[in-house]
């Protein structure tokens, strides 16, 4: 279901306060509210203006664009509504200058509509500048073929930003009202953009929306304005699927329908890559997208000159991203820019908050990822100390694995609300690298004190964060341990495990100050440690579990939970997620 909370004063006012906010942040800024136009307070009246503008909701676009190397004006309308004409005259009035102004908009019939009658306008009333003032419509959208988007072409999306910074820089050099439509005009021809979401977006001050996705569910070839896509997938492919079908509706030279760009797919395409970030992706997963899409180009032998990521124009808090392609020219296309001249333009700084840095360089040629570390680091040499019965001991270490990862949904809602959400996924990778490890005959079952550093690795590797360290710290010890109580035994006894495990347990608790009962997995951790060591594994297990149920009802002395409302603990009665996670293996083992 769609985000459908929001922080804001009043929706009818939401706008203008996030316009006044930008200028704050943008003081080379000014702003008339009435109309909602964003403006450059200093504008060189010598040098042609870009406007651009249409409803908000897109944010950074418009107007986080507006500012020294990009546009003059950017004229808003409310959330995803164009704005008048009269706002739009308003602004071509405010950049008025000696060289032109070229209007750029979206493939949208309320953008041209609105801003095509302001410019008319103009033109009406100063008919000696009637030719100073240029009208460009951009539309970049690939997901409706050419058959169905029949008249109305394809709608504006995020490569209409790449539009804007060319032009921008261009206009700024002191390029003529002709060079930099002409421009402008040539680079929206050769851009396509395909984008996906995970969910539609929420208005602010609007109902809830009547449909949604499910949860395995994504869609293709959405709009910016809550338009459904063209195309759902279930379940969410990943990746490594996903992005060569979305570049699919753009490179494609086979698809009659979506052939809008002239790629011929003979290893000399050349292309600018932009990511944009819809509004509710994580940059944790944008770098994702880049690194796969990167990856995904070089496979297909298309050369890639710039890498810009980031966001640029969103759909208020949707989830999902855009990936948009603009082909650059072949040194023997003798009517297009040179392909130098539009990456400078590219590349040129603009002091505006929305453009991101881009490295003006194209991106090193991608590598393998790097190949895991073993999960065993320890010395070849054996510590002869071997399991009674290394095939059990391997049966055991397997259920406790397999336990873990079922119980990690379970894990993860616990941790939701006492902590931070990622006991459950840290567990399981840890489980699975233990599975791994076995696999690759790193756990045998038949060197002790190998296989439990194995593990610790594992859990340092695999698991990390607070719970990997602890788990890899413990293991660690009771390593150390079993090799010094051994005395010369060749297996591990009961009463060796017994002595190895309180040493490990106190060696634990010198890097931690959790001390039962505090909440945390050293609960059950202790009490599986202090009733075995009286000689009942049994009873051991038992007195863990009821130790990690009874963490319902402790109060959190350490821990996430400790930073986690007492009455929110207290109302859910949750147990500790780390101390279910402890639970769950000893119940497995």
């Amino acid at each position: 279901m769609a985000l459908q909370k929001h922080l804001l004063n009043d929706p009818d006012t939401l706008v203008v306060d996030s316009l006044a906010g930008l200028c704050a942040v943008n003081n080379q800024l000014s702003f008339d509210p009435p109309n909602k136009v964003v403006y450059k307070s200093k504008l060189d009246r010598s040098k042609v203006a870009l406007i651009c503008g249409g409803g908000s909701g897109h944010e950074p676009s418009h107007a986080g664009f507006v500012g020294e190397g990009m546009l003059s004006a950017a004229v808003c309308g409310n959330v995803f509504a164009s704005p008048n004409s009269s706002q739009v005259r308003r602004g071509i009035d405010l950049v008025e200058n000696d060289a032109g102004t070229l209007i750029l908009v979206k493939n949208y019939t309320g953008d041209i509509l609105n801003f095509g009658l302001a410019a008319e306008q103009y033109a009406a009333e100063h008919a000696e500048k009637s030719d100073k003032v240029k009208f460009l419509v951009v539309g970049d959208d690939v997901a409706v073929g050419k058959t169905q988007g029949g008249i109305v072409g394809r709608r504006g999306l995020a490569g209409v930003v790449l539009v804007y910074k060319i032009a921008g820089a261009l206009a700024a050099q002191g390029g003529s009202l002709d060079e930099v439509y002409s421009v402008a005009e040539w680079v929206a021809g050769r851009i396509g953009t395909i984008g996906v979401g995970l969910e539609h977006c929420h208005v602010p001050g609007t109902a809830p929306p009547s449909s949604s996705l499910s949860s395995t569910e994504i869609e293709i070839g959405l709009g910016i304005h809550n338009e459904a896509g063209n195309k759902r997938l279930s379940p969410v492919p990943p990746l490594s699927e996903l992005i060569p079908l979305l570049l699919d509706y753009i490179a494609s030279d086979a698809d009659a329908e979506r052939g809008f760009l002239p790629f011929k797919n003979d290893g000399k395409d050349e292309v600018v890559l932009l990511v944009n970030n819809l509004g509710g992706m994580s940059e944790l997963e944008i770098g994702g997208v880049v690194r796969a899409t990167r990856e995904e180009l070089h496979k297909r032998q298309i050369g890639v000159s710039r890498v810009i990521a980031g966001t640029f124009m969103t759909s208020l808090n949707m989830p999902g991203f855009s990936l948009s392609l603009l082909l650059l020219p072949r040194a023997d296309d003798s009517s297009a820019p040179k392909t130098d001249k539009l990456l400078s333009l590219l590349d040129a700084p603009a002091q505006t908050p929305g453009w991101k840095w881009n490295s003006a360089a194209p991106p090193v040629t991608p590598t393998p990822l790097a190949p895991a570390a073993s999960a065993s680091s320890t010395s070849s040499r054996s510590s002869g100390i071997s399991s009674p019965q290394p095939e059990e001991f391997l049966a055991a270490l397997k259920r406790a694995c397999v336990a873990l990862t079922k119980a990690e949904p379970e894990i993860t809602r616990m941790d939701t609300i006492a902590g931070d959400g990622d006991c459950g996924l840290t567990l399981k990778a840890g489980a699975q690298g233990v599975e791994k490890a076995i696999e690759a005959g790193n756990i045998t079952g038949k060197d002790l004190v190998a296989d439990i550093v194995a593990i610790a690795k594992v859990a340092e590797t695999a698991m990390g964060g607070t719970s990997g360290a602890l788990y890899s710290i413990f293991f660690s010890a009771l390593a150390q341990n079993i090799q010094s109580a051994a005395s010369g035994s060749s297996t591990a006894t009961p009463e060796l495990w017994g002595k190895a495990l309180s040493a490990a347990l106190t060696k634990l608790y010198t890097y931690t100050r959790a001390r039962p009962p505090s909440r945390t997995l050293v609960d059950p951790l202790a009490a599986f440690v202090d009733t075995f060591s009286k000689g009942d594994f049994a009873e051991a297990v038992k007195a863990a579990g009821a130790a990690a149920e009874h963490t319902k009802d402790v109060d959190a002395k350490a821990g996430r939970s400790a930073y986690v409302d007492a009455g929110v603990l207290t109302r859910e009665k949750v147990p500790d997620p780390g101390a279910w996670g402890v639970k769950t293996i000893l119940e497995a083992l």
